[in-house]
């Protein structure tokens, strides 16, 4: 089972560390079975499950639902939920309730966006002993502020505050930090900068980790197809076709056949 020291352990030994971002209850099940080092529970559940445009819509209770069901069917697998929008930036009790929901729910850490406004809050929650994995680049929870979906820091005052961010999460205690659509250039330097792991979301190859959405990678979603997804299973051909022979085998008479049926001894 995998921890937060053996992400240390991973960045010290140049070893990957492999993530995958699923939802439900089933999908955490195949993930389970294979050698993916930690799974997480995003936001971006709110567009991958719900059809929603951006993360916004994305609420404490939604993620509390797709978290125990994803910790129901993760087995030993290091289990990562997002706050979703605005549940770490209220009071620190109800932001402290937000959390405690989240790791009740079988999260074994919690991500946030940004820096600016949360250090202290990341510092509590660590001395409160909550793994914390902090989030930079493209932060879609601030869509509207960044202007949309945009690559980050391509200019020398945005990725020198991107770095600064960086440094301050790795501060207060974080023991990772997701790096999202940054140039390959910026990602490997605030990796090099950093003593720990770095998990690339379009930061290109030489961050400490990657991570992809399960549909993404699958190739599942049709409708998303951002320019840092590299699907490896054509999975939307592969299900529709097994669809439409279920669908045929039903119309012929060949579905259900002797096999499927209960008799009478």
């Amino acid at each position: 089972m995998t921890t937060i020291f053996d992400f240390y352990k991973k960045k010290a030994a140049n070893e990957k560390i492999t993530m995958v971002t699923c939802y439900d209850y089933t999908s955490a099940r195949i993930v389970a079975q294979t050698d993916v080092d930690c799974l997480l529970v995003g936001d971006s559940a709110a567009m991958t499950m719900h059809g929603f445009k951006d993360t916004l819509p994305a609420t404490l209770e939604m993620m509390v639902f797709h978290t125990a069901a994803v910790s129901r069917g993760a087995g030993n697998k290091f289990l990562i939920s997002d706050l979703p929008f605005l549940a770490y930036r209220k009071s620190l009790s109800k932001n402290i309730t937000a959390v405690q929901s989240l790791m009740q729910a079988g999260a074994q850490a919690v991500k946030l966006e940004g820096a600016a406004g949360n250090i202290s809050f990341i510092r509590h929650l660590v001395e409160s002993g909550i793994p914390v994995m902090g989030h930079i680049g493209l932060t879609l929870q601030m869509i509207h502020t960044l202007g949309g979906f945009k690559v980050q820091g391509k200019t020398q005052e945005s990725a020198a505050r991107l770095k600064e961010e960086a440094l301050q999460l790795q501060e207060a205690g974080c023991f990772a930090v997701v790096l999202e659509c940054v140039p390959n250039a910026l990602g490997k330097e605030i990796t090099q900068l950093l003593s720990i792991p770095t998990i690339g979301i379009g930061a290109g190859p030489d961050t400490d980790g990657q991570v992809l959405v399960f549909q993404d990678l699958l190739g599942l979603n049709i409708d998303f197809k951002p320019k840092f997804v590299k699907t490896f299973v054509n999975g939307y051909e592969q299900v529709k076709n097994g669809i439409d022979a279920y669908v045929n085998a039903v119309k012929t008479g060949a579905f259900p056949q002797d096999e499927h049926c209960y008799q009478n001894k």
